[in-house]
């Protein structure tokens, strides 16, 4: 691993992880076009127009016009959010990641329709805002603004755990995101640091301009692809 790479975005450049990247040929292929792969989620999208959405969208740009971008798979500005809690997948039908009283050959639909049954009356747990804490070649990491809005987001994803009926192993430390891409192929290690100057630039735009991403309220949705996510039902 080159020395001067961050420890949170070794894995993102050849030298430190020359493993093919794990949905490659499942979500996306090596042109960077998306596969079918149909599940539901919860996420709650950027919200339109804001001041907090412009800021975004100028940091995908920026990353879009680096010279070697074509190593990335991005997917389409309506398609950003911030995945609240995980639903089921077409390519991950196996415990925990299902509910243990849903045969695992269940259809996606069949699915969708169980969850929206089972969230009808689903009791938000408050409204949280979110702040960008790094940038990385796939996207934003992402938290709560607030020690309060920390506490909120947790409150909703064990809450939310009850009617999807799993947790994930990672659902105490999952890591809060909005993806604007994948890795076709693993960034070269001399650019290192033309990248890590760039996601510095960035994160202190966001602190200038956008301390706080401007998000609607959580919806179930679902998606046949990593382009589109339907609002289903908008909770709380």
């Amino acid at each position: 691993m080159p020395a001067s790479i961050r420890p949170s975005l070794a894995g993102f450049f050849a030298g430190s992880n020359p493993a093919a990247p794990a949905h490659l040929g499942t979500r996306y292929d090596m042109a960077g076009n998306f596969l079918i792969e149909p599940g539901n989620t919860v996420v709650s999208h950027l919200v339109g127009g804001s001041p907090s959405e412009a800021v975004v969208l100028a940091v995908r740009d920026r990353m879009l016009a680096m010279p070697d971008a074509d190593r990335l798979a991005f997917t389409p500005v309506t398609s950003l959010h911030m995945t609240l809690f995980q639903g089921i997948i077409e390519y991950r039908r196996r415990l925990p990641y299902w509910p243990r009283d849903v045969p695992l050959d269940t259809s996606i639909e069949a699915m969708t329709r169980l969850y929206l049954e089972r969230l009808k009356g689903f009791e938000g747990l408050g409204a949280f805002q979110i702040k960008a804490i790094e940038v990385t070649p796939t996207g934003l990491t992402v938290a709560g603004a607030t020690d309060e809005d920390v506490r909120t987001m947790r409150a909703w994803r064990d809450a939310l755990a009850v009617p999807f009926g799993y947790r994930h192993p990672d659902h105490d430390t999952y890591v809060l995101h909005i993806t604007f891409a994948y890795q076709i192929q693993r960034l070269a290690d001399d650019r290192v640091a033309a990248w890590q100057d760039l996601f510095d630039d960035c994160l202190a735009l966001f602190a200038r301009q956008a301390p706080v991403i401007e998000i609607k309220a959580p919806a179930f949705c679902g998606f046949r692809d990593m382009k589109h996510f339907e609002e289903l039902l908008i909770l709380g």
